[in-house]
């Protein structure tokens, strides 16, 4: 279990990473989409490209950044129950909704995104506003974030039956591993 564990920490860290470049790729929009008002408004130019590399950026937010937010907890839950139950049912409650929700929606949208982000490649598919930019790299961005989501996933099962064993101790609240 320890070996999977480790796996677990490299998978944390891989994902933090890419926390970091969802966080770069939100000040990069907000300073975009300032320099874009300022030279729309000020300057009276404008470009397709501004806006879409806004969207694009977006995507890699969300993307990018789902499966850190994710691994911090920090992902919305309905929580009428949950607050209420044992550290252990919390445990098998987040075990059953990984294994029946969380990875199976990965693995579909896997299996539906890499395909048409790979013909998008393949085509080297463009905007189709005058000026756009390449369409096909924010396209490889679905399988990407979603492969991400799958190992943080995978992750997180990991050390919830770990902590079933009792061979490590998780906070709940916080799914941070108790020192």
């Amino acid at each position: 279990m320890q070996g999977l564990l480790t796996l677990a920490s490299g998978i944390d860290r891989m994902n933090k990473f890419f926390g970091i470049v969802a966080s770069v790729m939100v000040a990069s929009a907000c300073l975009i989409s300032a320099l874009n008002a300022l030279s729309r408004y000020a300057l009276d130019i404008s470009s397709n490209a501004f806006l879409e590399i806004q969207w694009q950026m977006y995507a890699a937010t969300f993307l990018l950044g789902a499966p850190w937010v994710f691994k911090l907890n920090e992902h919305v839950r309905v929580d009428l129950l949950y607050s209420s139950y044992k550290p252990r049912t919390k445990l098998w409650v987040d075990i059953f909704g990984l294994l029946f929700f969380l990875l199976p929606v990965c693995v579909i949208m896997l299996e539906m995104a890499y395909p048409w982000a790979w013909h998008a490649m393949q085509a080297g598919e463009m905007s189709a506003n005058a000026g756009g930019l390449p369409v096909w790299p924010v396209k490889l961005l679905l399988p990407l974030g979603f492969t991400l989501l799958l190992l943080q996933g995978v992750a997180e099962l990991i050390r919830r039956v770990a902590a079933l064993r009792g061979e490590i101790a998780l906070d709940l609240t916080y799914e941070k591993p108790v020192q």
